[in-house]
Parts: C-alpha cells; structure tokens; sequence
C-alpha cells in the first residue's frame, strides 16, 4: 500500500468517526424528558460500534463526549458542557465509552458475528448501567442525601432495560443492512 492510499485510508477513517459522533448526537436530541431521559443514544452508540467496529466506533463515542464537554450541545436537551458530564446523569454518558471499550475488546475476542456483537452490546450496556448507577448515587447523595440502590436502579435501569435491548435489536439487523451499502471495511 502506498503513503496516499493509507493517507487515504485514514482520512476515510476519521470521516466515519465524525459522521458516527455525529449520529450519536443527532439521536440524543431524539428525547423523552426523565430523570434520566429516554434517548436513541444507546441506539447510535450500538450502531456506531456494529457499523465502524470497535476501534472507530469507541473512537466516535469519545469524540462525541469530548464535543458534548467543550461545550456543543450534543447531549439530551441540547446540552453541554463537563456540568453535565458532572451531573447525576453523566456517568451514562461516561459509560457510552465502557461500551465501545467492552465491544472492542469482546469482538477482538469472539469474531464480529451478530451473536459476538450481541454478546458485547449486553456486556458494554451493563457496564454503562453500572457506572452510571453508581454515577448517579454518588451525585444525588451529594445534593439530596443518601438514596438506596433499588431507587436509583428503579429511576435510571429498569425503564430503560427492554427499550435498549429493542434499540440493540434495530441496531444490528440495521447495521447488517447498512453496512454493504456503505461499503465499510
């Protein structure tokens, strides 16, 4: 391969990484106000990793959390900033991140079949849900006092648990779809 073709090669990378913080972005101003808002950013995200795969997938998810801390406004709301990243909230956002991590690592490990990537997708999300949680508990005890964990796990996971399956779900048979057409390597 030559210098321009692997110039080439990751300007394509790094034009798939945007376009996928992009999407992360554009899904999670797709929102239902809670206090922990339904969004379709655990779709984006799920689509993103399956898509790009784990490295440019993680890559985007990061990118994203860096332009949602900067300051644009790519969170839930039209938010920004590392108040948010801070806020009872952020550790989902935080935990996008133990997603890809965790889908890069196991698709490393398993193969990227859809049975890999689901296994992976359900490793990373309970990861984000775990971090998050925890996230969560810390920043609310600070404000308002201790809270137990069957609380916040009834705010903040169960609610969530079924629509981000059916969003997994979506995410891999669309990604399937999607990726000849894209004609991501």
């Amino acid at each position: 391969m030559s210098a321009a073709n692997k110039r080439s090669f990751q300007t394509l990378d790094l034009a798939y990484m945007a376009i996928g913080a992009v999407l992360i972005a554009l899904c999670s101003w797709i929102s239902i106000p809670a206090s922990v808002p339904f969004t379709m950013q655990t779709f984006a995200v799920f689509l993103v990793l399956s898509l790009l795969g784990g490295k440019r997938g993680t890559v985007s998810v990061l990118l994203y959390i860096l332009l949602g801390a900067v300051g644009i406004p790519v969170f839930a709301g039209f938010s920004s900033g590392v108040g948010i990243l801070l806020g009872s909230t952020g550790g989902y956002i935080v935990g996008f991140l133990l997603m890809g991590l965790a889908y890069w690592l196991l698709t490393r490990c398993l193969g990227t079949g859809w049975r890999a990537e689901a296994l992976a997708m359900i490793v990373g999300l309970a990861l984000c849900y775990a971090l998050g949680t925890a996230w969560f508990m810390v920043v609310y005890a600070r404000a308002n006092g201790p809270v137990a964990l069957t609380a916040v796990l009834s705010w903040c996971v169960f609610p969530f648990i079924v629509p981000d399956l059916v969003k997994l779900g979506l995410a891999l048979v669309l990604s399937r779809r999607l990726a000849p057409a894209l004609k991501i390597s």
